[in-house]
Parts: C-alpha cells; structure tokens; sequence
C-alpha cells in the first residue's frame, strides 16, 4: 500500500468518526462500559477460579463426620444413590436420612438398607400439627439426630463423583473455618433445556465459588456443602428464614459465612452429580424458589449480584440497539466480538473443570441463549405464585 492509499484510509476513518451522531456515541459508549463491567466480574473474580491450583483430595480420613440428607417420595432414588453414600473411602461416618411423610415406600426401603449398613440413621417426620411442613423443619431433626460436630450435606437425588467425596469434603484442621462450599453439576442429557439447565447451574457455580475465594461468600448449594453443627444451633439454625421455603443451603451460608471461615472444594473427585428437570415448568417452579430465597440476601451482596444482571441485560439491549443505525452496526459487532475473545480465554476453561467439557465449544451461542432464557424465565416466574418442597 503507497502512502497516498493509506492516507486515503486513514481520512476515511477520520470522516466516519466525524459522522458519528451524538446518538451513536451514546451507545456505543455506553456498550463499552457494559463490557468493561462484564470484564470486571471475568477477569477479577471468575479468572481466579480458572487458574486456581487445585490441591489433591487427602488420603487420610479426619475427624468423624455425619452426612444429612432428607427424602420425600425418594424411593427409587434412595435405592440408586444411598449405597454410594453409604460406601465412602472414609473410616467413621454416619448418614442420617430423614424421612420426611413420605407415602412412597421411602420408609421400607429404609428400613432394609439398615439391615445391611449399621451407620445408617433413620429419622421419621411424621403429618401431625405440631410439625412445621417443609424441608427445613426436617434438616434441622437430620441435624439434632446428627452424632458429630461436621455434617455433610446433599440430596436423595443426589450421587458422588467417587468414593473419596467425604475425604474432600471432611473437617479441615484449620478450626475456624465453619463452612465448605462444595460444587453439584446436573447429568447431561440431550436436547437445549439440559444444555440451557446445565449451563445456567455452572454459571451460578462459577459466581459463587468465585465470591468465596474472594472471601465475600454468598451462597452454596444443598446437594454439596458443609460445616458445624455448632454454627447451626449457635445461630438458632433456620429460624430467621424459616417463613419460605427455600432458603435451608443459600441463605444460611449467606447470613454466616465470612472472609475468614469459609473454603471451596472443586476437586473432580468431591462432584455430586444430579439430574437435571426435565420439563421447563418444574425448572420455572426451581427458580421461583431460588428468587425468594435471593430477595433475604444481604445488601451488599444484593447489589453486586443485581449489578451483574443489570449490566448484563444492558449490554445485550444495547448491542441489539446499535444494530439499528447503519454507522453503530459495525462498531458495535466488533464490541461483542471483542466480549466473547476475551472470556473464551475463561470460561471453556472453567467448563473443563467444572466437569462441562462437551459445552465449552458452544460457549458462545449458549452465552447469548441463556441470557434470553433467564429473561424470559425471569418474567414468566411472576406469574407462579405457589411454591413448596416436593
């Protein structure tokens, strides 16, 4: 190229900036500092997970521990996934299953696998008035009937990755750390609903294990998690959430974690694998639960968390936005484009390691559909008004 050529050029792109409405510039500026909030919450708090060394799990069993786990109607899934509970590579354990007024055969099956494995603890809830329904009043009997001071936790539906789940998951020596925030991904099955579920649970996982080792935990999740008995009854276990039914792993772990007591497990070896929902109306109804639960957060992680939502809406209607004025349309595709480089650097990373490996090439598109998905999940979830456990 002559210098008179690139002159040329370089005029042109003077011109076009030149151009440029004071319309345009609004939006694309304000499309930049969209993905420079995106970029913050990327390369601040989701890179250290990518990068993070993770440490083996121990090959020695530590103090005893209990596993708690509550069941209603879990007769099939009781009979698939107790054994691999009940036969952890641990030396001293137990697992309290509480059976709570189920009317499936949960109770019998109980009863039989008792026969066989002597650390098994039944603890039956019974209908009754005196009984407050829901799946919090029947963790805190799995608790109390608990023998030892560390507790495990996960569901029915629930199967451990390996034998050397409560080896990862056991008391750290360390004794002011009250809570271990473990990771819970669902099966992969075929078809977008999965990959959408899967995609949108390994996100949440993301944000928050990334938060906690930041030390500003917020949540954890049920199906894999852990700490003190102490702390519960220290902290009168569920009774400032106890009025909604969701709440028991989230906003417990929200309300007392802290920088100093909280450590994440992520070793492929402490995974617990769950289905996911098969029909979009019993997901709706899982995240109507999970928004509830989200308004009794603290404010300082309300903000941040709606900080995230909101820029990333933002981002996405700007983009769509731009793609209506011929001198923003290209700029604005070089923006988004720009966005995914950047976290492909992350995220098919952090799907590797978060067990989702199959998804890291459709990283890209699925970014864009669960964004319209938890929109659209987002608006039609107004609309559901009744919510319980089981």
């Amino acid at each position: 190229m002559c210098i008179t050529d690139l002159k040329s050029e370089i005029w042109g792109l003077l011109n076009y900036i030149v151009e440029l409405t004071l319309t345009s510039y609004c939006l694309l500026g304000s499309l930049v500092f969209c993905l420079l909030v995106q970029l913050y919450f990327s390369l601040f708090y989701h890179r250290k997970l990518a990068f993070l060394k993770i440490a083996p799990v121990p090959e020695i069993s530590g103090r005893p521990l209990t596993v708690v786990v509550c069941a209603r109607n879990e007769a099939e899934n009781l009979k698939l996934n107790l054994p691999a509970l009940l036969e952890q590579n641990y030396a001293e354990f137990e697992v309290v299953v509480v059976d709570d007024r189920s009317w499936d055969g949960t109770g019998d099956v109980l009863k039989e696998f008792a026969k066989q494995y002597a650390h098994l603890k039944i603890v039956t809830v019974t209908d009754g008035e005196k009984f407050i329904v829901g799946k919090k009043f029947a963790l805190t009997m799995g608790i109390k009937a608990a023998s030892n001071e560390w507790l495990v936790f996960t569901d029915a539906d629930c199967l451990p990755a390996s034998q050397n789940w409560l080896l990862g998951m056991q008391q750290p020596e360390d004794e002011q750390i009250d809570f271990i925030l473990g990771y819970s991904p669902y099966i992969k099955n075929r078809g977008l609903l999965t990959s959408l579920i899967c995609f949108e649970t390994f996100f949440t996982a993301v944000n928050y294990l990334s938060f906690a080792l930041r030390k500003q935990s917020y949540m954890g999740v049920g199906r894999n998690m852990a700490y003190k008995k102490s702390l519960f009854f220290k902290n009168r276990g569920f009774a400032a959430h106890m009025h909604i039914p969701s709440g028991d792993d989230d906003l417990f772990v929200n309300a007392h974690a802290n920088k100093h007591n909280t450590l994440i497990q992520v070793h492929k070896d402490t995974h617990v694998w769950t289905e996911p929902k098969t029909s979009f109306g019993a997901y709706l109804r899982q995240k109507k639960r999970h928004f509830g639960a989200g308004k009794l957060y603290k404010f300082k992680h309300k903000f941040v968390l709606s900080l995230q939502i909101i820029f990333q809406f933002l981002f996405y209607a700007l983009l769509i936005g731009c793609m209506f004025f011929k001198e923003t349309l290209y700029p604005a595709l070089g923006i988004f484009a720009l966005s995914i480089l950047i976290r492909c650097f992350i995220y098919p990373r952090l799907l590797r390691r978060l067990s989702y490996r199959k998804l890291r090439f459709w990283f890209p598109l699925l970014d864009i559909l669960l964004f319209i998905f938890l929109v659209f999940n987002g608006i039609v979830s107004i609309f559901v008004k009744k919510v319980q456990w089981k």
